[in-house]
């Protein structure tokens, strides 16, 4: 701290430079505080459901193989388990193959479990009465100007009709409504459910096959022994399952997809490997500028470990102060993000983890790029250095 003032002033001694090299470390750091949240909350997903109201029972194989419709029955009996429920992935498209709509093959039950999303009674019991009814987000009503009792063409992306198109049709019963203040508010309003029962009855694939079960817990404090009591009622079966809180569950399948933490360690590998070119450069620059500035200082009595040592505090001083602000900023605009998407964005917030390995990055970062110019500095000859040579 001795010669604090000192380093500060050289750190800003071209303003311009400075600033802008700043704000390529705020960038990265924000970079890395999103992402490196998003990995530690994939790695941490379905270690312990406990405090989870629902869990998603799935295939342990894979998210697209099917399970047979009569675990549900044994399911409902477990303890601690208030109500099941089963749904299938449809994946419809309305006129052209791009409008890709969320669209689910669900029980009856299905919205029971789901107290957040609600639908006009007479709509629920109109729904329930017709076969080929299905409800509809607000979203998507909007979206293509449909109205409740019209009759709309939907084309399956899997599924073949009983007739062998892929080509269905569907009576609007009702209009699917996040209830204000909930989670799942955008999701909700872009959901398409259609009845199981008619699903498997029209497609030749589908026989007594589910996607997934819906489960929900009296007490979210033994969620996890339910999980695993629900796992154990098919283990070393042709269809063991994996059962977990629906995030994780969302988590393990865009895992099965892709790997999320090589795709995050290769992004921020060649964003801090940039960042060092970068910051490495202007360092360079700062000190040769500052040539016969840091030979009067040996000059006046300043030792050459001194001078070191200076070169690399205003380095790691250059890269803490641009890395915490991204940081900072990682964690406001992840809590903003969340909170103003209604629960279909749900970025987890910037946890002390990510600050510690945050933290070290900044120190290894501003000592690796204030190396080569500190021992340059240190190894600097006062007389060739006032002769400009």
């Amino acid at each position: 701290m001795k010669y604090f003032h000192l380093v500060w002033a050289a750190l800003f001694r071209r303003k311009t430079r400075t600033f802008l090299t700043l704000a390529s470390i705020v960038a990265a750091f924000l970079l890395f505080g999103l992402l490196d949240g998003i990995r530690t909350s994939f790695a941490q997903l379905g270690q312990n459901a406990d405090g989870a109201q629902r869990l998603q029972t799935a295939s342990k194989l894979s998210f697209i193989e099917t399970l047979p419709i009569s675990l549900q029955s044994r399911i409902a009996t477990i303890d601690n388990i208030e109500a099941v429920t089963h749904a299938n992935w449809f994946g419809g498209a309305y006129q052209d193959p791009k409008n890709q709509l969320f669209t689910f093959a669900v029980a009856p039950n299905y919205l029971e479990l789901y107290p957040e999303i609600e639908v006009d009674p007479a709509q629920l019991e109109a729904w329930k009465r017709n076969r080929t009814g299905m409800l509809v987000g607000e979203a998507m009503m909007k979206r293509f100007d449909w109205k409740v009792g019209q009759r709309i063409p939907l084309q399956s992306t899997i599924y073949p009709n009983s007739d062998g198109t892929l080509d269905w049709a569907f009576d609007i019963a009702g209009v699917l409504r996040a209830k204000e203040g909930g989670a799942g508010g955008g999701f909700t309003d872009s959901l398409i459910l259609m009845h199981y029962d008619y699903f498997e009855e029209s497609s030749p694939y589908i026989d007594g096959d589910v996607g997934w079960y819906i489960s929900r817990v009296s007490d979210v404090r033994r969620s996890d022994a339910a999980a695993k009591a629900i796992d154990a009622l098919s283990a070393n079966s042709p269809h063991e399952t994996k059962s977990m809180s629906e995030q994780a569950a969302m988590a393990s399948q865009l895992k099965q997809m892709a790997d999320i933490g090589l795709i995050v360690g290769s992004i921020m590998g060649a964003v801090f490997f940039t960042l060092l070119l970068l910051t490495g450069n202007t360092m360079a620059q700062a000190v040769r500028e500052r040539t016969s500035e840091l030979a009067v200082l040996k000059t006046i009595g300043f030792t050459s470990t001194s001078v070191l040592m200076m070169v690399l505090a205003e380095s790691m001083l250059m890269v803490v102060i641009g890395g915490v602000l991204g940081l900072g900023l990682a964690a406001v605009i992840g809590k903003a993000a969340t909170a103003g998407s209604g629960g279909l964005v749900n970025l987890p917030p910037v946890g002390l983890e990510s600050w510690l390995l945050g933290l070290a990055l900044m120190l290894a970062i501003g000592l690796l790029v204030g190396a080569l110019p500190a021992i340059r500095a240190m190894r600097l000859n006062i007389v060739d250095a006032l002769a400009g040579r």
